[in-house]
């Protein structure tokens, strides 16, 4: 699930549509989930989602608008948790991501499926080196904790919650993403 629902208020323009490597952040991130071994793709958008339709592939997700993204978060992983439920009923785990990553791909897409294989756990999550974040893959039995988020949250109040049963794939360059426009400035000069 890529969550693109925000207005990017530090930043002033949509970070979804800022141009990277030849292509928008949001479309980069379309494009490593459907090539990673995930059987569903859903975005989540939210603030100006005639602009940010656009960018994205239908043919290869599935395109929820969240009429409720002022809430924050929280209310972007209720609606694409049920979403993707009422796709696939049998839905094991979710992989939570954010579009603002430019250097996801879906080899770290993929290696958080095959450590959560390998483990069992039910928590994965991306380490940066100093810290830990997103994308993280989430197992079934915490779908309910993941319905009861509320506000600007994620899910980093459940993992923190959970930590003895979280796994880490390293993903370094996870440490990277677009807030403001030094960011952007900072990542154009990389």
């Amino acid at each position: 699930m890529i969550l693109a629902a925000g207005s990017s208020s530090r930043l002033g323009r949509p970070k979804q549509l800022l141009e990277f490597d030849g292509m928008t952040l949001l479309s980069h991130s379309v494009i490593e989930a459907a090539n990673s071994n995930a059987s569903i793709v859903v975005v989540i958008i939210g603030k100006n989602p005639d602009l940010i339709v656009k960018e994205i592939d239908n043919d290869i997700v599935h395109i929820v608008e969240n009429k409720d993204w002022e809430e924050g978060m929280a209310s972007s992983v209720r609606l694409g948790l049920k979403t993707m439920r009422d796709i696939d009923t049998e839905l094991e785990a979710v992989i939570f991501m954010v579009c603002d990553q430019p250097y996801i791909s879906s080899s770290v897409l993929n290696e958080l499926m095959i450590k959560y294989q390998q483990t069992g756990k039910p928590i994965v999550t991306s380490n940066y080196g100093e810290a830990t974040g997103p994308p993280a893959l989430f197992h079934k039995s915490l779908f309910s904790e993941l319905m009861e988020l509320k506000g600007d949250v994620g899910a980093r109040k459940i993992i923190q919650q959970h930590a003895h049963q979280a796994e880490t794939v390293l993903f370094p360059q996870g440490e990277i993403d677009i807030d403001t426009k030094e960011d952007y400035e900072a990542l154009k000069t990389l």
